[in-house]
């Protein structure tokens, strides 16, 4: 089994495919041996209708080793990916995410679960676009996992929460004063990431002002230094590992993606809400439904909200806490005055009974 995927690194085959590429198995057999493959993170599953597999960079290894399951089913003409030296040893990744396909935990303890991007689980790719340092900025609506998926590529990750108040002293660091009157110079993050080799996460950077993201250009360009003037001039060279990404909203106002800025980041990578995810994670059909209409409807500029994955996961708790009436009810509620009337209007039509936002009713 490892060893078919593996030696057809960029298809996906579904388990139908799967069963005519190896003969004498059932259907059954072989779809739960690749959801074996897949909980042991040597395969990616990268659909649900149909459920399709794909190889990822553990899966050569699995079928050279014969432990993953139908081994009997290899053949001689297993070949690897086509990955860089440095990328099979994760001892010499921060990320430790190389070949995850399961779910990662986040800082925060809640779990990340990838996605397939360019054939590949997304923290992967974002690991070795890392290791050789090419920039990359994660684009789409609030709520959708960009922050997330960062956070789970990158272990190391210190994150700057950008708006149009962000300064370059929020970056570079400044002058505090001590108990005792006298100040001392505290490095920002920026410098903290520099001088440790570590991740770098500018969210919502296109709300910053340009100026102020000038800041970090020297450090992202070959000269990867700064200079820091308030302290005579120091200069700061970036350790090894050191690396910066950034989050960018295109609906949100004020947002613009400068020409300086863009150019910075030589990858750009749109990231949207994962609804087969959501209903893995308990949402209800009938919400991920409503989601992908409004979507569709966004796409088309009939609406200008539609509820991405955050959203969809806090309906899912509203609605095991207090029933789906008020749970869709809140989903009108929380949309912009402007499209509530439309959401309202999607809702009643999937689940056949209007709703209005929650709102407190007569005393009892």
């Amino acid at each position: 089994m490892a060893a078919c995927l593996s030696s057809n690194p960029w298809r996906s085959f579904t388990v139908a495919e799967m069963v005519a590429q190896l003969g004498n198995h059932s259907n059954g057999a072989v779809g739960n041996a690749l959801n074996s493959l897949v909980c042991a993170g040597e395969a990616l599953q990268t659909g649900t209708a149909p459920r399709t597999y794909v190889a990822n960079t553990l899966t050569p290894a699995a079928a050279e080793r014969g432990t993953g399951p139908e081994s009997s089913t290899r053949s001689s003409g297993s070949a690897s990916l086509n990955t860089p030296a440095d990328t099979q040893d994760p001892g010499k990744r921060r990320s430790g995410t190389l070949g995850a396909s399961g779910p990662i935990e986040r800082p925060n303890g809640t779990k990340y679960h990838p996605r397939q991007l360019a054939h590949l689980p997304d923290v992967e790719v974002l690991s070795r676009l890392r290791d050789a340092n090419v920039p990359v900025v994660l684009y789409g609506p609030p709520g959708t996992g960009k922050t997330s998926l960062v956070e789970a590529a990158f272990p190391d990750l210190i994150t700057v929460a950008g708006d149009g108040d962000t300064e370059v002293a929020d970056l570079v660091g400044e002058y505090t004063q001590r108990d005792d009157g006298s100040y001392e110079f505290i490095y920002g993050p920026l410098v903290v990431a520099m001088k440790e080799g570590r991740a770098l996460l500018i969210d919502d950077a296109t709300l910053i002002s340009p100026k102020v993201l000038a800041a970090l250009y020297p450090a992202m360009d070959g000269r990867r230094q700064i200079q820091l003037k308030a302290l005579g001039g120091e200069v700061v060279t970036a350790a090894d590992g050191f690396y910066v990404t950034a989050g960018h909203n295109p609906g949100v106002h004020g947002a613009v993606m400068t020409e300086a800025l863009a150019s910075r980041f030589s990858v750009q990578i749109q990231v949207g809400s994962d609804y087969d995810l959501a209903i893995a994670l308990g949402v209800s059909r009938a919400a991920v439904r409503i989601a992908r209409n409004l979507a569709r409807r966004a796409d088309a500029d009939e609406v200008g909200w539609a509820p991405q994955l955050r959203e969809l996961l806090a309906h899912a708790k509203i609605e095991k806490l207090l029933g789906s009436e008020a749970a869709f009810a809140n989903l009108v509620g929380i949309a912009p005055p402007e499209d509530r009337d439309v959401v309202s209007e999607v809702i009643e039509k999937v689940i056949g009974s209007s709703v209005t936002p929650l709102s407190l009713g007569r005393q009892i």
